[in-house]
């Protein structure tokens, strides 16, 4: 009998992420909701923190995401333990700065939220903000690599901070006294009025 695991339902997915992410430099959904408040509190001083949270946890749900955490918590984990061979081992565990499939991984995931996404990943990978920086220092020490952690711990915020922006507008659009929420439904039936 065949007891493979392929496909995961949204909350196996947040809790094995959650698993993933605390393994590897013990991050946490608040640390990462911590830079996503940061950087939207300076356009949405009202925002927050809870709102950060609530956008982790969501963008830990997705698929996507999922095998974004998974594959670079077990690269990291296997370069830390000397697993790999050849040139690709040092590039790795030495966290050589040409390598730029970090970067590339933690920009597909920013891009989950557009352009908007990928700007908010440049911010927190060139500023390295809060456990993003945390992650990067420590993977610097001989015998630790966060090669590609700390770049999805940073993509992971940045799509939050970017699912924090969208709600925040359309809670503000929400209290425009001119604004009237228009549903597919009544477009249609314009249309036929006409």
């Amino acid at each position: 009998m065949d007891d493979k695991k392929l496909a995961y339902n949204r909350e196996e997915m947040l809790k094995l992420n959650i698993e993933a992410l605390k393994s590897r430099g013990g991050v946490t959904i608040g640390d990462i909701a911590q830079i996503a408040y940061e950087q939207q509190r300076k356009y949405y001083p009202e925002v927050s923190l809870q709102l950060c949270v609530e956008s982790v946890e969501k963008i830990l749900t997705f698929r996507d995401v999922f095998h974004h955490i998974q594959f670079a918590s077990e690269v990291d984990r296997l370069a830390e333990e000397k697993m790999f061979k050849g040139p690709i081992q040092d590039i790795l565990y030495y966290d050589y700065g040409l390598f730029g499939l970090d970067e590339v991984l933690g920009l597909d995931v920013a891009r989950l939220y557009g352009a908007i996404g990928q700007t908010n990943f440049g911010d927190i990978d060139v500023n390295k903000r809060g456990i993003v920086d945390k992650l990067n220092r420590e993977g610097k020490k001989p015998g630790t690599v966060h090669t590609l952690m700390d770049d999805i711990v940073g993509s992971i915020a940045a799509a939050a901070s970017t699912r924090v922006a969208q709600v925040m507008n359309e809670d503000a659009a929400l209290e425009n006294p001119h604004y009237h929420k228009v549903n597919i439904f009544e477009i249609e039936e314009e249309k036929k009025g006409k």
